[in-house]
């Protein structure tokens, strides 16, 4: 998961809230009738059901803390999520769940049959299984107290458990739900990953066409709603040359020199604060040995932007730069024994895009934080909802519930102290409840 950005919108406007009109001007304030969507979520939370559902939460607490501590304890680098994920399967295969399935990409999956026919739009809540974290990393949970310390544990392990914990509650409180819901542990969400796994869920999985609604579960905080997809690309550049010794080919062109004026020039350039636009060059390597001049060197570089239009701009800014540093280079010293050139692979390309904040998805959402007890801070990030953003199906992404730190560090943490996680958690079942109707 990518760190989460500031709101973007004021968050009256995007509540719309209604306010009861004033009469004259010594008259008490008028107060603010609830939203459509509030009422919706209001009549949830009333409801024997949903009650029921969050007393089952209750007792099922230390299971889905014990089950968040079996999956961290699972390794899941990137590309190599198979192990966890055939482990979640049998567990949705016991929480109940009918055609539980391991999809072409790795995805994992297991329907809730709800009232309406069979083939009718469906909501997904999805959380993923793989970790930022390389083979061979140490996921030992240690647990001092209520706190949780492990690679993983809170993006995006805890999650997987949550959802595992929303199907029993679901069953234990016999709620039936209008719509089909479509449970996903997913792969590829991290780094390298680019979102493979709901890439294919949403191009090429067997449901591809029914989804009407997506939820990410990604994180903790439960007062978070991100609606906007942070686009990204990312590039590795090979700069290439012909390389010799430090001493007898002093004078030949270095594809060093070429990739460090990349580096200099592309750390100048002025992005806008708004729409929030970020560069970083941040992986290189290459070389022989200290005392030749390197044939090969590489360097990887990150471009995000919450407007496409923007990423496209510093994208060709980018290229343009590593053109005039290959050029500069060859211009400067011998070209004899050849020449230097530069290969770009795109190897990371993240849609952009914005659920609208008046859609019905938004507004529940926010009506279920805010009817917990939280504010709901809405903003735009990197995350799976990025896909189906970007195929114009309403998407969010939501918190688990409790509190965390340190995500991508080795001393990742999250505190699963039961009061304060189970009212996250009742925010995430109040919401999913909320657009799948019941």
């Amino acid at each position: 998961m990518a760190s989460f950005l500031h709101p973007r919108h004021a968050l009256a406007a995007v509540l719309s809230l209604t306010l009861a009109a004033g009469s004259v001007a010594n008259a008490q304030p008028a107060k603010a009738r609830p939203t459509p969507a509030e009422k919706t979520v209001g009549k949830i939370r009333e409801s024997r059901g949903y009650q029921a559902a969050v007393a089952a939460l209750d007792a099922d607490h230390d299971r889905i803390v014990a089950e968040t501590i079996q999956l961290t304890e699972i390794p899941a680098p990137p590309f190599k999520e198979e192990t966890r994920a055939r482990a979640y399967m049998a567990m949705l295969k016991a929480a109940g769940l009918s055609d539980v399935e391991m999809d072409a990409e790795g995805n994992v999956m297991g329907l809730r049959r709800g009232g309406g026919p069979a083939g009718a739009p469906l909501v997904v809540i999805a959380a993923h299984l793989d970790t930022v974290f390389p083979e061979g990393t140490n996921v030992k949970v240690r647990r001092e107290g209520t706190k949780l310390f492990a690679p993983g544990v809170g993006d995006d392990t805890h999650s997987l458990a949550v959802l595992l914990g929303y199907i029993r509650a679901m069953d234990a409180a016999k709620i039936k739900t209008k719509r089909d819901i479509l449970f996903v542990g997913n792969v590829g969400e991290e780094g390298p990953g680019d979102l493979r796994g709901v890439r294919h869920l949403f191009t090429k999985g067997k449901y591809k066409d029914r989804i009407g609604a997506f939820f990410s579960m990604d994180g903790t905080s439960a007062d978070r709603i991100t609606y906007g997809a942070v686009g990204s690309r990312r590039y590795r550049v090979t700069f290439k040359g012909p390389g010799g010794h430090s001493y007898g080919a002093f004078g030949l062109v270095n594809p060093m020199a070429a990739m460090g004026a990349t580096v200099v020039e592309m750390n100048r350039i002025r992005t806008p604060a708004n729409p929030k636009t970020t560069y970083a060059t941040s992986v290189v390597g290459g070389g022989t040995s200290v005392n030749s001049i390197p044939d090969t060197i590489w360097l990887e570089v990150d471009m995000r932007s919450e407007s496409a239009e923007e990423l496209s701009k510093l994208d060709g800014l980018f290229k343009g730069i590593v053109k005039a540093a290959v050029d500069q280079e060859n211009a400067a010293r011998s070209t004899r024994a050849g020449a230097i050139s530069a290969d770009l692979k795109l190897i990371g390309d993240r849609p952009t895009g914005e659920t609208r904040p008046d859609a019905e998805i938004v507004q529940l959402t926010a009506a279920a934080v805010k009817a917990a007890g939280f504010t709901p801070v809405l903003g735009a990030s990197s995350t799976d909802s990025n896909m189906p953003i970007s195929l114009g199906i309403p998407a969010v992404t939501i918190g688990s519930g409790g509190e965390g730190g340190r995500a991508h560090a080795l001393d990742e943490w999250i505190d699963v102290a039961k009061p304060h996680s189970l009212k996250g958690m009742g925010v995430g079942l109040a919401a999913l409840l909320a657009v799948a109707g019941i």
